[in-house]
């Protein structure tokens, strides 16, 4: 009898502990309705949020205020569809203001947000936000998030001077960051000093709502002199901790002193708390490993490689995953932040070479739920880590540049993980490959023993189900399951949505192209970033409706575009911002060789209905 009893009650507990993992909600952002309006060829765009916790059946009336005029409804009836419509009625020499309000079972109600566009303004396909000036310095890399609770996005930017990546010498200008609203404000600025290299492998910034405030917080490694928007110092700003003899191969490195991560405060820049890195930096020669560019380096390039991520590793709480190394050991350091306190969660470590773990990273990361227990896992290359920060499996494929973790395969339960890889001198295996997320089984590979420098999976050709791949180096575009099925796209950089269906575009450098149409759009006086890698300094489903926002710098760096789409589409879907793995792609974005962001679930020609995404909004 008291065995049966045991059982039951083990039975209740696991019943238990089952539904509150079923149930848990993680915490994620509240937003207002982005409403957009664009001007364009005598008319007026307009386009507003729906959120991921709205009802279905949740309809919006749209109304103008012009002038001085009471404001009046738009559309004939409620609007139950797409949430997109074009206003013919308006009239451009007057003031326009363009909001919305809710009807749910004909109940009226109000609705945060709205947009304004002035008197006789001209046409203008983008939103302006003027940089502030710093000599010998441009905007790069962007992230997003509400600094100030106020329902709304901000920018938070990377300016950079001179730069240098890991593996040359050479002194660098300090890390610069700002932050602005998307009206055009300026927030604050923080300066990471001299002490803290610039480059792509180094430089690693999360912004995002870590405690649940409704305010987003800024983190990244600090050292002696980083400053802060009120000039408060971390550390001894008299110490300078780069070798400065010309002579020396580590010439214009870091390499001795302390390494600290810091919390800053979104909405002021001031710094909140500091703690030390981890993991520190020990001896510097073991961070190589095995074979060819995973040998051991004395020069300070392997050991100061990069990245970072934000992951609710318990399923409901975000935390914030600081990572060191990829070409062999490898150390991700889990926090957690509340109570304006830094708490260590987690820390993984590859340790040495002979770790079947070691070597595996790339120049970037993901992260998503591949095990589906409502908690994420790190997708760092050709290995993944669990939720627990225990190593879930490797594949052995070792580095590579490029990464995409999505559900590609709708045919497939779960999600599954494209890369191409770098084939390292003295080792051998597909340069592109891929695999489920949730275990690491081996789908397709190409380009045995080929080093491939980029890729990409997405559904990009609007007549076939499932995701398309391609990369540098081969001619053909394939379909998911490894067929060829027509021309590659020229370029294999970046996608986005941006027309009216729901597969995706190609985006590279500052034009937008639809696969077998030709060109879209073209962002004129504006620049992309990083060189070859033409990547923009964000995309992002930021305004509007589920549509990704393109934001680049202006041809003299004097501003930060933000460009949104002016196609209709009858599509109405919640915005991405709300699917937890895809906003999480938008705070990892700038990490490394950024990658365009994916949705948890298949998006593309022939899917089924968005699930609805198990999220809590905070006030």
């Amino acid at each position: 009898m008291k065995n049966t009893w045991n059982k039951k009650l083990l039975i209740l507990l696991t019943f238990q502990l089952s539904g509150s993992l079923l149930f848990a909600q993680r915490q994620m952002e509240s937003l207002d309705r982005g409403l957009i309006a664009v001007k364009e060829k005598g008319h007026f765009y307009i386009s507003w949020r729906v959120l991921g916790t709205d009802a279905d059946n949740l309809a919006f009336n749209l109304y103008r205020k012009s002038g001085n005029n009471k404001a009046v409804l738009v559309n004939d009836k409620p609007i139950t569809g797409a949430t997109n419509l074009i206003d013919e009625k308006a009239n451009p020499s007057e003031e326009n203001t363009w909001f919305v309000k809710t009807v749910l079972n004909g109940v009226e109600k109000e609705a945060k947000g709205s947009f304004t566009i002035l008197a006789n303004s001209p046409d203008k396909n983008y939103l302006s936000i003027p940089i502030k000036a710093k000599q010998g310095y441009t905007p790069n890399d962007a992230s997003t998030a509400d600094l100030d609770g106020d329902g709304r996005y901000d920018l938070v930017v990377h300016m950079t001077g001179k730069g240098a990546d890991n593996s040359f010498k050479g002194l660098t200008d300090p890390p610069v960051f700002q932050a602005y609203t998307l009206d055009g404000k300026f927030l604050w600025e923080i300066n990471l000093g001299r002490n803290i290299r610039e480059g792509a492998h180094y430089t690693q910034f999360m912004v995002y709502d870590l405690d649940g405030d409704g305010i987003a917080e800024f983190v990244c490694k600090t050292a002696d002199g980083t400053t802060d928007s009120s000039n408060t110092v971390v550390g001894d700003a008299s110490r300078d901790w780069r070798d400065l003899n010309p002579k020396s191969p580590t010439f214009g490195k870091i390499l001795q002193g302390p390494e600290y991560l810091t919390v800053f405060d979104g909405k002021t820049g001031k710094i909140v708390t500091t703690v030390p890195y981890i993991p520190e930096r020990g001896d510097i020669g073991k961070w190589g490993g095995k074979g060819g560019n995973g040998k051991n380096d004395n020069t300070g390039n392997r050991v100061d490689r990069f990245t970072a991520c934000v992951a609710y590793l318990d399923g409901i709480h975000p935390s914030v995953v600081m990572c060191r190394g990829y070409y062999g050991r490898i150390v991700m350091a889990a926090w957690d932040f509340k109570n304006k306190q830094l708490t260590s969660k987690w820390v993984f470590d590859s340790k040495d070479g002979n770790n079947p773990f070691s070597g595996m990273g790339n120049h970037g990361l993901s992260v998503a739920d591949v095990d589906n227990d409502g908690k994420d896992e790190i997708i760092y290359g050709s290995m993944v880590v669990d939720d627990n920060g225990k190593g879930l499996y490797t594949t052995g494929f070792r580095h590579g540049d490029a990464l995409h973790v999505s559900d590609l395969d709708p045919e497939i339960p779960g999600q599954e993980v494209f890369g191409v890889h770098e084939i390292e001198e003295g080792t051998k295996g597909p340069g592109v490959t891929l695999f489920s997320a949730a275990n690491g089984k081996v789908l397709f590979t190409a380009m045995d023993d080929e080093d491939v420098g980029r890729g990409v999976a997405d559904n990009i050709d609007a007549s076939r189900v499932g995701a398309q791949m391609w990369w540098s180096g081969s001619k053909s575009l394939y379909d998911i399951k490894g067929n060829a099925i027509g021309e590659a796209p020229r370029a294999a950089n970046f996608v986005i949505y941006w027309d009216g269906d729901a597969s995706r575009e190609i985006l590279n450098s500052n034009y937008i192209d639809k696969y077998g149409k030709g060109r879209l759009f073209t962002a004129e006086g504006a620049r992309s970033n990083n060189g070859t890698k033409s990547t923009p300094a964000l995309s992002a489903d930021i305004l509007g409706d589920w549509r990704e926002e393109l934001i680049l710098r202006s041809e003299d760096n004097s501003e930060l575009r933000i460009y949104s789409t002016t196609i209709p589409t009858a599509i109405r879907q919640y915005t991405l911002m709300h699917d937890s793995q895809y906003r999480l792609a938008i705070a990892w974005q700038n990490v490394g060789y950024n990658q365009p962001p994916h949705t948890s679930f298949y998006m593309g020609t022939g899917m089924k209905p968005a699930p609805k995404p198990n999220i809590k909004l905070v006030p």
